[in-house]
């Protein structure tokens, strides 16, 4: 349980918990942002990457961010305190890595944050989105000496030059999956301290990106949307 302050609405707070956490998890616990440091946020315009991007801007952080759509660049272009750079990518022909070097004067990004990535050069690829995730190659040449990648692939496989890249440039590789803070009663104390400023931070450091409460005999069709990973924004049921 964790106490929301009265200017924070339950629908906001039941949108922003899992989104909240993840990026806490990122940033906090996995990468350590401070200011000064560049992030570079995968698919910003999601609901966890718009999260991620204003809990970085709030540290102080420099965010770069890429964008899957026109609309998606447009509502980048839109968040206040705005986004150093938003790469588009949805006509496949900019190279992520390219664009991000140049925006860091060929320094790299001190922390990426993916919202998964081509393990292989395969023509196999069956939806658009896929064919507009970076290759994990493009993550470790923008990576920056010394910096994090925090990826959601779970499947993610390294072969030996790829480990010789991050060796090189001593960076590290972290698994971001947030429900690892249940798996030991040593952790529940970070855990309540994420819930609690994710929560409290809901008020002034970010706002979440969410659709309109839906009511409970729509909840059915919410979660199939859901589970197609046709919904854009976060889904509340409101009973």
């Amino acid at each position: 349980l964790v106490r929301k302050p009265e200017k924070v609405c339950w629908v906001e707070a039941a949108g922003t918990v899992r989104d909240g956490v993840r990026a806490y998890t990122a940033l906090h616990y996995l990468s350590q942002v401070s200011p000064g440091k560049t992030v570079l946020v995968m698919d910003g315009a999601s609901p966890f990457g718009t999260i991620a991007i204003q809990l970085a801007q709030h540290r102080g952080a420099k965010v770069i961010s890429t964008a899957y759509s026109l609309e998606d660049k447009q509502y980048l272009e839109r968040l206040r305190p705005p986004v150093a750079r938003v790469i588009d990518v949805s006509n496949g022909k900019i190279d992520v890595a390219e664009s991000c070097l140049e925006e860091t004067g060929g320094l790299g990004a001190d922390i990426v944050l993916d919202a998964g990535v081509k393990l292989y050069s395969a023509e196999d690829e069956s939806t658009s989105k896929s064919q507009l995730l970076p290759h994990k190659h493009d993550i470790i040449t923008l990576l920056g000496v010394g910096g994090h990648w925090i990826t959601t692939e779970k499947n993610l496989q390294l072969d030996p030059p790829d480990s010789h890249s991050l060796f090189l440039k001593g960076a590290t590789v972290s698994f971001l999956n947030d429900e690892i803070w249940n798996l030991s009663n040593i952790q529940q104390g970070k855990y309540l301290y994420i819930l609690l400023m994710v929560i409290f931070n809901t008020d002034c450091s970010y706002e979440p990106q969410l659709d309109e409460p839906i009511p409970l005999y729509e909840a059915k069709v919410s979660m199939e949307i859901v589970q197609k990973n046709q919904a854009r924004k976060r889904q509340v049921i409101q009973f």
